[in-house]
């Protein structure tokens, strides 16, 4: 199998220091538990410009270590066009980020763009919350949504591998 055939997945929020790196850091770690390393392509981007390069935030990176996930490689960068003839899944963390990428979608690219909390169902958040700016809580649960939504886009993906 190529690259190019493997499923991809981009996750994508505003700034891609907090959320993103975060969904990409236990989606990684969930398809490595699985079994399918290599089968997947998995990154993180943000809409804005503001932190490309950057590594995550300090208090994210905290949380996810404390849960046994590594984020030390991860840098921030900004979505591109070409991103969506390169990945098959674009999952964005709230509904300002599904509309901003929503509308930088080209007609021809290959990308379904979603909602990351969207397979939660109804009832549940729609929503990442953004816990930049609020205090160390929010940064786990962030952590608390992106596991629960990770185990359930991993399931769906599994029937394409």
């Amino acid at each position: 199998m190529t690259d190019a055939d493997k499923p991809a997945v981009l996750f994508v929020c505003l700034g891609n220091i907090c959320r993103s790196p975060t969904a990409e850091a236990v989606f990684r770690q969930r398809v490595a538990a699985a079994g399918l390393n290599g089968r997947l392509e998995i990154d993180s981007a943000g809409t804005g410009d503001w932190h490309i390069g950057r590594a995550p935030d300090r208090r994210a990176a905290a949380a996810a270590a404390r849960r046994g996930y590594v984020m030390d490689e991860l840098r921030a960068r900004q979505i591109r066009v070409d991103d969506f003839h390169r990945f098959d899944l674009i999952l964005c963390m709230d509904h300002s980020n599904f509309h901003d990428v929503s509308a930088l979608a080209p007609a021809q690219g290959r990308a379904r763009v979603a909602r990351f909390l969207e397979v939660l169902g109804v009832g549940e958040p729609e929503e990442v919350p953004d816990p930049y700016y609020g205090g160390e809580d929010g940064f786990d649960q962030v952590l608390d949504l992106v596991e629960r939504a990770s185990e359930l886009w991993l399931e769906q993906l599994r029937a394409s591998l």
